[in-house]
């Protein structure tokens, strides 16, 4: 996990450690359907949090945001 926001990273932090897991689990590839997130960052964003990362599958980009 890269850190690019303290304020994200404090919100993703209040997270219960087994949702957490849940989100990384469930993220859409345009290729590969519902993957995990790998290398990922954590940046503020209007809704709420994005992650921000890879595909482990094919190591396309892909994004999750996590509303408030």
């Amino acid at each position: 996990m890269t850190i690019v926001d303290f304020k994200a990273a404090q919100k993703w932090a209040k997270i219960p450690k087994d949702f957490q897991q849940q989100l990384l689990e469930n993220v859409f590839c345009r290729n590969c359907g519902i993957t995990r997130i790998v290398d990922y960052g954590i940046e503020t964003d209007k809704f709420g949090i994005v992650l921000t990362g890879k595909c482990k599958k094919c190591d396309a980009d892909v994004a999750r945001v996590i509303e408030d």
